[in-house]
């Protein structure tokens, strides 16, 4: 069982469960400001870990039907896969940072998750075996990431 820290002393553990899946997409982009190579164009295969928390199961015995979030992940990857992300809605415009995409499959995530009785959303971007950036949240929390 994991326990939740987010906005909760350390006294006061929450008890939570955890699903989660991944999935992996290869895109190009390029970062501005004082990146080295990176600001050249390049890519990665990215991998996407996304949990879901929640305190209770449903009566089936399960935290989430781990088919729709593999679903709404699956969309998400899809949208991404073989693109630059600089061109993508939602990070055109911005510094396409692993923390950026992170937040920004995050609120993909939300938008399709809210109000389905989970509690925390984490999401994992790892641009390569040994280098990730991770955005979690309250499924009521309202990112402000552009």
């Amino acid at each position: 069982m994991w326990y939740s820290y987010t906005g909760i002393s350390n006294r006061e553990k929450k008890p939570m469960y955890e699903v989660g899946v991944n999935a992996q997409f290869e895109a190009a982009h390029r970062l501005v400001g004082d990146f080295g190579p990176a600001t050249r164009m390049h890519g990665h295969t990215y991998r996407l870990e996304v949990a879901v928390r929640g305190a209770k199961l449903r009566s089936d015995g399960t935290l989430f039907d781990i088919t729709r979030l593999q679903a709404a992940v699956g969309e998400i990857v899809a949208d991404l896969h073989y693109r630059d992300l600089g061109d993508v809605a939602g990070l055109s415009g911005i510094n396409t940072t692993a923390e950026h995409v992170a937040g920004y499959c995050w609120r993909r995530l939300a938008a399709a998750l809210s109000g389905l009785g989970l509690e925390q959303l984490r999401v994992v971007v790892w641009e390569n075996s040994s280098a990730y950036a991770a955005y979690e949240a309250p499924l009521t929390h309202s990112p402000l990431i552009t």
